[in-house]
This record gives structure tokens, sequence and C-alpha cells, in this order.
């Protein structure tokens, strides 16, 4: 009896894995095909090419006025099918009406307001928060924190895996260097107590899990800020304790935000604009700021203000 050959969205979630793309990127890309095919009447993507995509990206741009982000994300997502999956070179350039990018002065809290904001705030999310702020995290650069990537000693935060697939180094600020120790005393027990109950695995990328075998279990690799239970790993059906979930961050804040009745709209990456703005403020050189934030471009970051570059300094982050 023949294998059955396998179906193409398992193919594109085995190759996703093979490069350790995150779940996130593996849960949207298959999205973005199941939509691409539909929309073609259920025809398989080896029969289509450049017309289909530049059909389909249009509409989604036109008729359904997504913003420049989503429609770039279902045009990378429809490329790897195309180049890693298909093996198969697009007959034409693509040219399709592209979504407008908006131009977009971001939203920044004084220092008054962002301690007003951080002070609404309690618990775990609070510690969370001023991470964002005082260190320029984003929110799953945040919650994907683990343990070996806290340099208490060099006050420095390592950042695996940002956006770009990049690592990074910014700063732990100073104040919350007893909270944070204070908080992974706590982490410790939970993974101690896991331990004992025969879990406490960690999810690891393929690679590493093969190098390291037991790894997944060691303390370093767990992390910053676990989930209240554990769950199941919906790729191997394990039963581990995931990260917390970035949901329940964003609505703590902006929930702190209407408390505090600051008439601006504030999510968890207006303190990441707000650190990037503070440190320009305080004379900052902007290439300091730019690696600190993980840009490629410095003309990213120059979209918070535009400074004379004075040159290198040691940094002090804006919480302290």
């Amino acid at each position: 009896m023949q294998d059955r050959p396998v179906r193409l969205l398992d193919q594109v979630r085995q190759i996703i894995r093979l490069k350790h793309y995150s779940i996130r990127t593996e849960e949207a890309y298959i999205g973005w095909i199941k939509r691409y095919i539909l929309f073609h009447d259920k025809r398989h993507p080896q029969e289509m090419g450049s017309p289909e995509i530049e059909a389909f990206l249009t509409h989604l741009a036109v008729e359904l006025n997504v913003a420049s982000s989503t429609q770039n994300q279902a045009f990378s997502a429809l490329l790897f099918l195309y180049r890693e999956v298909l093996k198969q070179d697009l007959d034409a350039p693509i040219d399709a009406v592209r979504a407008k990018i908006p131009k977009r002065i971001p939203t920044v809290l004084t220092r008054e307001e962002v301690h007003q904001v951080l002070d609404a705030i309690s618990g775990t999310h609070r510690l969370m928060a001023k991470l964002l702020y005082g260190s320029g995290l984003r929110v799953m650069e945040c919650v994907r924190l683990r343990v070996k990537d806290v340099d208490f000693a060099r006050y420095q935060i390592t950042v695996r895996d940002g956006k770009g697939m990049k690592d990074r180094v910014t700063m732990l600020p100073a104040s919350l260097v007893d909270p944070l120790q204070e908080h992974l005393q706590h982490v410790k027990q939970i993974h101690q107590n896991d331990l004992v109950k025969g879990y406490g695995s960690v999810y690891l990328p393929d690679a590493l899990e093969r190098k390291y075998p037991n790894a997944n279990r060691e303390w370093i690799w767990q992390y910053v800020f676990p989930a209240t239970s554990l769950s199941k790993d919906p790729r191997t059906g394990i039963m581990r304790r995931h990260h917390i979930d970035a949901s329940g961050l964003q609505k703590a804040v902006r929930k702190a935000a209407k408390l505090t009745g600051i008439p601006k709209r504030v999510t968890c990456h207006t303190f990441r604009h707000s650190f990037a703005t503070h440190l320009l403020e305080n004379s900052y050189d902007i290439r300091t700021v730019q690696e600190l934030l993980g840009h490629k471009d410095v003309k990213t970051t120059m979209i918070y203000t535009h400074v004379l570059n004075r040159g290198g300094m040691a940094v002090r982050s804006p919480l302290d």
C-alpha cells in the first residue's frame, strides 16, 4: 500500500517548523494561503502564478481596504508558499495595487503620564509594563524573555529573535533589578514544583531540542513570565508551561490608561515609543537609540524626532 501524499498545508507547516518560524507566523501564513486558495475557487496553487497573486493582493487593498502591513504579510506568505514549498519561480513580477502606508506620528506619553499609567497597573503586568518602557521592548519580546537572557551583573537584556529574526542587547533598568529578582524567585519555585510533578519542560526550537535534549527542563531556559497554568503544546501535544499570554498585558495597559483619564490612545507599544523619544530628548545619540530599538534603518528611528548626532555616551534607562 502506497503512502498517501502529504497535503499542501501540512507541507507548509513542516517547512515553517524546519526553518524555526514562530507558531504565530505559522498560523498567519496558513491562514493567508487558505484565503488565497478559496479566493480562486479552491484551485491548487501549482496551477496558478503571478496573475492570481496580483488579483488576490489587489482584492485585499481595493475591496477589503487592509493596512499595508497586512497586505505585506499576505504577500510574504504566498512568496513562502511558491519559493519554499512548491519550489516554483513566479513567471512575472507582482504588480498588484498596494495598500497605502499611513504616515502617522507615534503616540508618546510624557514621563509623568508614563508613571501614571504604570502606577495604575498591578502585579506581574506592572513589572512587564515597566520593562516595555525601561528597556524599549516590544510586547512579544517581553513575554518570550527567558531567564538566561537577563544579565543582572551587566544591567542588560538580550533580546533573541526580535523583529527580522535579529538578536540585540538593551539595558536592564537598575530600578527593576530587585523586583525582577524577587519575581524570578517565585517563578523558580513554580518551575521546581512542575519538575516534581513530572513536567517542567519548556518549548525550544527543534535544533536546540535535538542538540541539548535535557535543556528544556533547565532553569535558565524557562520563561521569565510563565503562564499561570500548564497547557498542551499545539505542535507536539506535550503538556508544558508556556509564556504568559500577551493579551492579558495589553488589556491591563488599556484599562490603566482609561483609569488615568489620559486623552491619548495608549497601547503596549506606546511605552516603546516613549522610551525612544525620552532617550532622544535626553540628548542620547540617535544611532545608539537605533541599536537599542533594533531598527534596521536609522530612518525608522528618526520618526521620533530629528536630533543632531552628538556622539556615543553611556546610556541610562529613562525609567531611572
